[in-house]
């Protein structure tokens, strides 16, 4: 883990100087001006971490699309409550095998009597090893296996898939993740070069 830490974070390093530089008019090609009523907050996250979601669709096959519009949900463009505190940008919750970091909050968890009770959430070191563990937990957990079927540029299928699989229990998750992925042209990160080749090799 550390190993593959080590290497995303030489990867990104990388790509804020030149894949960034090379698209330093995205913002302007994809109309996202003044006058277009798209969130600042929302905008600023994309800008933030575009570039480790490109890298983790290209480790995981997960669409960069997906990756930023659950992110976006699930920590409220990185300030909610659970982000700030745990670094957890997509609500995983513990699991029983997780032996990480762990931070306590009040989700959907019931005691026996039906009262509300603080649910155990994984915490990270960092907003990359969030990032990290979200492509591991997918890849890695049965039920989830079969969105890897679908091509990282097919997003319909991935977030009616992730709804279908439980990743949440919102009944309108699928159209909210495709909702963001439209209005901010978030499936033109999915026809990114691929960073790992643009890493300078030892030779």
């Amino acid at each position: 883990m550390k190993f593959v830490l080590t290497a995303l974070c030489t990867i990104i390093s990388f790509l804020m100087t030149t894949i960034q530089e090379s698209n330093h008019t995205w913002i302007i090609d994809h109309n996202w001006t003044e006058e277009a009523c798209y969130s600042e907050a929302t905008l600023s996250y994309i800008d933030r971490y575009k570039d480790i979601a490109v890298a983790e669709m290209y480790r995981s096959g997960i669409p960069a699309s997906i990756i930023l519009a659950q992110g976006i949900l699930e920590s409220s463009n990185g300030k909610s409550d659970l982000a700030l505190n745990s670094n957890n940008h997509f609500g995983i919750k513990c699991k029983s095998y997780w032996t990480g970091l762990t931070y306590y909050h009040k989700d959907d968890d019931l005691d026996k009597d039906g009262k509300l009770i603080d649910s155990c959430f994984r915490a990270y070191d960092s907003v990359i090893d969030s990032y990290v563990d979200h492509s591991n937990f997918l890849m890695y957990t049965a039920h989830y296996s079969v969105l890897f079927q679908y091509e990282r540029t097919d997003y319909l299928s991935w977030a009616n898939g992730l709804k279908s699989c439980g990743y949440a229990t919102d009944k309108r998750y699928a159209q909210k993740l495709i909702d963001k992925i439209n209005e901010y042209d978030l499936h033109s990160f999915d026809l990114w070069q691929n960073p790992f080749e643009l890493v300078p090799s030892n030779d």
